[in-house]
């Protein structure tokens, strides 16, 4: 995995931390846990009065250029961004873990939202995609497998899934503010709730159709365009979206000791995940 300079208080502009307006679907995650298409969810969900479905950006760009990573394009290669002219709401993604963010963001008033997924369908995703590279086409599966169980699978300031998922999950069971999912239950935890009138016109479900993955994927900007902060074809970062496809490639055996594995690291911390085998 690349390693990446994770941004500290220091590099942070000092006129625009104390007022972080990050609304982020994306804010913290894991790579290949739901990335992509939850990205274009929260973009909708608060740009929604700017662009209707007909003109939505993300109909010409992937959702990955339209909401940024901190650490791979914003402050990549050293540098220092200006927010001064970034329009709010300001919508952003990390692989961070939680420890790993600066604490003028945790402090903040931003809403942060968490996204995962089973795990042993994040180990068969990152090995799709790390194979999409001709660089690593012949990557044994039985190799990423082993990192994971080593927890050696993520970039700097990512650390191992079941200790980037846990620091989340105990610091929302804190703050009581743990959201469900749900596009209206997100739109109000993000602070732009749908209106009545929207619910009774079926904005929720025109969103929840338009921007289903299998949509997103067969769009043409996600079909044959590129990424150039990641180096990346767009269609790399969609694939089936289905749980438990784990099971078509990874053995009984190797599910049952990465399961076990992760569930030795979270308990008692009330976090599980549920298993198709």
């Amino acid at each position: 995995m690349a390693d990446q300079s994770i941004p500290s208080d220091d590099q942070l502009p000092q006129k625009y931390t104390p007022n972080f307006t990050y609304f982020q679907g994306f804010w913290c995650r894991k790579p290949k846990t739901g990335t992509t298409w939850l990205k274009a969810l929260a973009f909708s969900i608060l740009n929604r009065h700017r662009f209707p479905l007909s003109n939505s950006p993300l109909a010409s760009s992937n959702p990955h250029d339209l909401v940024p990573y901190f650490e791979m394009t914003l402050y990549n290669n050293g540098c220092h961004p200006d927010f001064a002219d970034v329009s709010s709401p300001r919508l952003f993604a990390t692989h961070l873990s939680y420890h790993a963010l600066a604490e003028s963001i945790k402090n903040s008033k931003a809403r942060i939202v968490y996204v995962t997924r089973n795990p042993p369908d994040v180990i068969v995703s990152m090995w799709h995609f790390a194979t999409s590279r001709p660089e690593r086409a012949h990557w044994p599966i039985d190799e990423c497998f082993e990192q994971f169980c080593r927890g050696e699978e993520g970039m700097k300031g990512s650390g191992p899934f079941w200790d980037h998922v846990l620091d989340y999950w105990k610091q929302s069971t804190a703050n009581q503010t743990r959201p469900l999912g749900q596009i209206k239950k997100m739109a109000e935890f993000m602070g732009c709730p749908f209106s009545e009138e929207e619910e009774k016109a079926g904005a929720i479900d025109e969103i929840a159709e338009f921007y289903s993955l299998s949509n997103l994927k067969n769009l043409e900007v996600n079909k044959s365009g590129s990424l150039k902060t990641m180096k990346r074809q767009t269609n790399s970062f969609f694939r089936k979206a289905e749980a438990g496809d784990y099971v078509n490639i990874l053995s009984p055996s190797a599910v049952e000791r990465y399961s076990k594995i992760v569930d030795g690291k979270l308990s008692g911390s009330g976090l599980t995940f549920k298993m198709c085998c």
